[in-house]
């Protein structure tokens, strides 16, 4: 690939002679803090001289820095791609008897539970990717290929979550001929209580589980507390326990950032920062612990928001070649699409991976939603630039603000653009940390939260206040402090109330939003304005009971009688209220 302004300072930084020459007319590349070198790798040559142009001076830099670096290389990343190691016909000999590994599978499943065979099988060469192994599940008509995963050991396992009650038969495909043909029979049963299955997407913008029964996402944010050891992680499980959160936003991977430098428990492959790591071998040790955690999320009835790749990586994790990439979504999907509480998010701010351009996420949507029978819900989260949620796999906008103000009024637009489910993944974190995006107030967050809900979307919370072991929630979760996890409870139970249990955009008045049922419902949220009276208009002859709702203090006030037609509410005159209009049979 030609080099060109478009081309991105990681791509440039790969080359020896490059980085010299980078480095020596753009100096400041050497004093950047780590937990924004993922961001400089992102920038383009073009953009980059925008971000330093007080410092950079030169109207010719983006010219004159090509052009110095075609001298030492006219094309800047001809590197040859990995190829892709396919399984071989011959890893176990003639001799093997076809289906004669050990078989151990239950007689019995729940619908929407996981169903696992688990197989001892050969252990020589590299399992992970010299055996192919997946398995045809049949029920009446219906066929369900899913693929297995090697666990280790000479284990292998093939997981699967049936939708249908009833009887089924399974059976295993492999070039490994100890795995391959084994046969088994199974009852899938009803749900057990609290089983209600995987959520879909309902209605175009809102969610339910499989079931029909309804599903508000009130998520939060824990980007690694999956790395931080069995007491902080169970501390972080005791709080979700008695909390209003039902959705939690994680990565798969460790993460390297600001408050968050120390060293996950495992490592997701075999081998070492020091000694390098062998992007072939997985280690199961990980992603056991990572299963076992979206398992006690599972009974909390708490979906597991699951980032798959993120740029905050000291471990190389983030730049790993595309043949890597791949090998790694096919394992992760095979050995987690059964979890009915798994979410998949491509990545946390998926622009920020310099060397992953478009082609690469599409690649890894149709890796991930080929592999996942289950049909999870799947979206890609932004940095700047929102990926184009209008692609057929996405089926929810995973959205960070891209405007430090304004981020939930926007709901009602981008419903109307995409005609999806909104998702605020992150609208700024509640604490009290240096960075912008971590230090609104309570009153702040539950406002934007409110302000989405009353436009028909959903917003998410994170918390970021400081405290001496620099344990903060947003990044490694242990407890929450702040103060809008009970009003974020208080605006569940509000849009719980509400017809349907959802809440609709209507159309609203020019200061004040509105979201409910024409001539039925109306909820309006004032913000962050204190009117002391508020004047309406409705339809005359449909009489309506009157609450003034407090979204702060957490109280509602019935007003006496009923009202219709033009009608007079008076209001305390202080922000955060909100006025409920219930139609009177």
């Amino acid at each position: 690939m030609a080099l060109t302004e478009k081309t991105r300072l990681g791509y440039i930084l790969k080359n020896e002679a490059a980085r010299e020459i980078l480095i020596r007319r753009l100096p400041s590349l050497q004093s950047v803090p780590p937990h924004i070198q993922s961001l400089m790798k992102s920038l383009t040559l073009e953009k980059a001289y925008a971000f330093h142009q007080e410092e950079l001076g030169q109207p010719n830099w983006v010219a004159e820095t090509i052009a110095e670096l075609a001298g030492v290389t006219s094309h800047y990343d001809d590197t040859q791609p990995e190829p892709e190691i396919l399984p071989s016909a011959d890893y176990e000999p003639s001799s093997v008897p076809l289906a004669s590994a050990s078989l151990r599978s239950p007689n019995e499943a729940e619908q929407w539970g996981i169903y696992e065979i688990e197989l001892k099988g050969p252990s020589h060469g590299n399992p992970y990717t010299d055996v192919s192994l997946a398995a045809e599940f049949r029920s009446g008509s219906k066929t369900v290929r899913m693929a297995g995963f090697y666990d280790g050991d000479g284990v292998y396992r093939i997981r699967f979550m049936p939708d249908v009650q009833g009887s089924w038969s399974f059976r295993t495909v492999s070039n490994a001929r100890s795995l391959s043909g084994i046969e088994g029979a199974f009852r899938v049963l009803p749900p057990s209580r609290g089983n209600h299955g995987p959520v879909r997407v309902k209605d175009t913008y809102h969610f339910a589980y499989e079931d029909g029964t309804s599903y508000i996402p009130v998520g939060t944010t824990c980007y690694a507390w999956t790395h931080q050891g069995e007491e902080l992680e169970e501390q972080t499980l005791e709080t979700l326990k008695a909390s209003p959160f039902n959705k939690m936003r994680m990565c798969v991977f460790p993460k390297s950032y600001l408050f968050n430098q120390n060293e996950p428990v495992h490592y997701p492959f075999e081998g070492s920062l020091e000694q390098g790591w062998d992007f072939t071998r997985l280690n199961p040790v990980y992603f056991r612990h990572l299963e076992n955690r979206i398992a006690d999320l599972g009974k909390l009835g708490i979906e597991a928001d699951l980032i798959l790749f993120h740029a905050y990586d000291r471990w190389g994790y983030s730049e790993m070649s595309p043949a890597a990439d791949d090998r790694y979504l096919r394992y992760i999907t095979a050995r987690l699409s059964a979890y009915r509480n798994v979410w998949w998010s491509l990545a946390n701010e998926y622009d920020l991976l310099w060397n992953k351009e478009s082609a690469d996420w599409e690649r890894f949507a149709e890796i991930v939603t080929e592999n996942d029978p289950a049909r999870h819900l799947i979206s890609n989260h932004n940095c700047f630039a929102f990926y184009d949620f209008s692609k057929p796999w996405v089926t929810h906008c995973s959205i960070q603000r891209v405007d430090v103000y304004k981020t939930s009024e926007a709901t009602t637009e981008w419903r109307e653009k995409w005609k999806k489910p909104i998702v605020i993944d992150e609208c700024a974190y509640e604490g009290d940390i240096d960075q912008g995006w971590g230090n609104i107030t309570g009153e702040e967050m539950t406002r934007r939260f409110w302000e989405g809900a009353v436009r028909g979307g959903y917003v998410g919370h994170g918390e970021t206040y400081l405290n001496p072991e620099e344990v903060l929630w947003w990044s490694k979760g242990g407890k929450l402090t702040g103060t809008s996890p009970d009003r974020i409870a208080f605006l569940r139970r509000i849009t719980e109330e509400s017809p349907g249990g959802v809440l609709n955009p209507l159309p609203s008045d020019w200061d004040a939003p509105c979201a409910g049922v024409k001539d039925e419902y109306y909820l309006y949220y004032f913000g962050f304005n204190q009117p002391r009276f508020r004047n309406f208009s409705r339809k005359p002859g449909t009489k309506y009971g009157v609450e003034v709702i407090d979204t702060w203090n957490m109280t509602i006030d019935r007003l006496p009688g009923t009202y219709e037609g033009s009608f007079r509410i008076e209001l305390p005159g202080k922000p955060f209220m909100a006025v409920r209009l219930t139609k009177v049979e």
